[in-house]
């Protein structure tokens, strides 16, 4: 067997193609004599420039809907492909007026904010940040400027999470730093909260630290609902190699984490005794009272069809279950138990496929996942292209619905394409992740000398519970037989 050295950096200019071309553009690959880890721009400095110069650019990009696109013309936010929530929900959701979220009524349709508690809070701090005089569309612009800044600092975490997260292969993070969807829908809405917890959370578990792992998902739980899914990787594979007081401590953090968020605004009293506060709830049955929208493969089906779908939440809750009990099989029959970051992945990636609605920002729900789970520039990049497109597809098509007998934008034939286009590039990468785990040698993580480095207390320890074969030595193709071969502990045949 080939001894391994840990420590070891993996330039990824020697192991990736792309990478290798990509990085002509600054000098070529790095030589075999270089120093590293002697100046101050280290990998983690780097790539936070990095994400804080495309967040930047992302920005810019916005400029014709700062300037009047989302105040003047119908659809000229989304011609400019510029569209944000963020300024118009200062207005719509009572900020500029001064109201409490989930406290104080709103008034029209929409009774309370249909936002999570966290992000709640963080779209009060913004307000509070943002004066109150002045016109109306200074205060939204000024506002959205506030929220950008504090969604920099998350997208700058983001990306130092995930450099962070895999010791030995700190350059990954640049996927993430330079994703091209990521940029340009980091300033749609407030998800970044949400990803920089997650991220951080993933980051903890990394370092064996289940606890502050699991209060920290608790906490992105509270700011958007889809980080408790990250539970359930977490219970098959401790339950695979036997680890139930780390579990134990991530779930306890979790769980005592989110409701200290959200007990203060979730419970009132009244003459009638304790009850649940109809503000708090009100993001949880918006969700399940929400038709289906843009985005999703029931739109899809609807559209092509005629049928309505009524009973979308009940079909997309029954995929949800089969698709999850899928992954947790995939992961007791696999070879090797897979690494934390594939079925994080994997079990995200169903919820965005299964879900009622996609919003073009959901793409940074699964950005840094994808960068841990398959680091792999053109595996990426193809994903990324068509996030792109869709990004694209759904604003050209809304400037088509809006601009009345004009009709100038995507027709309706057009925005089903951008959606198949988006549902076929993450299958794409799901399929990949799938065969990975199926196939551990084609694991360019692993295959570097590494078991799950994102795995914490789980990285290189014996399975304890298979229901599969154990792991056997490869024998799909000769290209695999130098790769590094990894002691895991476990029991070979």
């Amino acid at each position: 067997m080939t001894s391994v050295r840990r420590d070891d950096p993996v330039r990824p200019t020697k192991r990736d193609e792309v990478a290798a071309a990509g990085s002509e553009l600054i000098g070529g690959p790095i030589g075999r004599r270089a120093l590293l880890g002697t100046h101050w721009l280290t990998p983690v400095r780097i790539i936070a420039l990095v994400a804080i110069g495309m967040f930047a650019l992302g920005m810019v990009q916005k400029l014709p809907c700062y300037n009047g696109g989302w105040f003047f013309g119908a659809t000229s936010q989304y011609t400019h492909a510029c569209y944000s929530d963020i300024p118009h929900l200062y207005a719509g959701r009572g900020f500029a007026d001064g109201l409490l979220p989930y406290f104080d009524r709103l008034p029209g349709d929409m009774e309370y904010l249909e936002y999570p508690v966290l992000t709640g809070a963080f779209m009060e701090i913004a307000s509070w940040m943002t004066p109150h005089s002045g016109g109306i569309q200074q205060r939204e612009q000024i506002y959205w400027l506030v929220n950008a800044g504090m969604l920099m600092i998350c997208a700058a975490v983001i990306a130092v999470c995930v450099t962070r997260t895999h010791r030995r292969r700190p350059w990954d993070g640049l996927l993430v730093a330079l994703a091209p969807a990521f940029a340009l829908t980091a300033t749609i809405n407030w998800d970044l909260l949400a990803i920089a917890l997650t991220a951080a959370g993933m980051l903890m578990w990394s370092r064996s630290r289940p606890l502050a792992a699991g209060v920290l998902i608790g906490l992105a739980t509270a700011a958007k609902l889809y980080p408790v899914l990250l539970l359930g990787p977490l219970l098959v594979l401790c339950w695979r190699a036997g680890a139930w007081r780390a579990f134990r401590k991530a779930l306890l953090g979790a769980v005592v984490s989110w409701l200290v968020v959200n007990l203060p605004v979730m419970i009132t009293h009244d003459a009638a005794g304790f009850h649940i506060r109809e503000g708090w709830a009100k993001f949880y049955t918006f969700s399940q009272e929400r038709p289906i929208d843009f985005g999703s493969i029931w739109l899809l089906i609807s559209q092509r069809t005629g049928n309505p779908l009524e009973d979308a939440n009940t079909y997309a809750t029954l995929l949800m279950i089969v698709g999850c009990g899928l992954i947790g099989l995939l992961t007791l029959y696999a070879p090797r138990r897979p690494r934390f970051a594939q079925l994080a992945f994997l079990v995200v990636a169903l919820f965005i496929l299964t879900n009622k609605v996609y919003s073009p920002q959901y793409v940074l729900w699964l950005t840094p996942l994808a960068a841990l789970a398959r680091p792999r520039w053109r595996d990426f990049l193809i994903w990324q292209a068509c996030e792109v497109m869709y990004f694209l597809g759904i604003w050209t098509y809304l400037a088509y619905t809006g601009s009345g007998d004009k009709h100038q934008g995507l027709p309706t034939e057009g925005y089903q394409l951008a959606i198949a286009l988006h549902l076929l590039g993450t299958l794409y990468l799901c399929a990949l992740v799938v065969r990975d785990i199926l196939m551990p040698e084609r694991d360019v993580v692993r295959r570097d000398g590494d078991d799950d480095p994102s795995g914490g207390v789980l990285d290189r320890s014996p399975d304890v519970f298979v229901l599969g074969r154990a792991y056997h030595r490869p024998r799909h193709a000769v290209q695999f037989q130098a790769a590094h071969q990894v002691s895991w502990g476990t029991l070979r045949e």
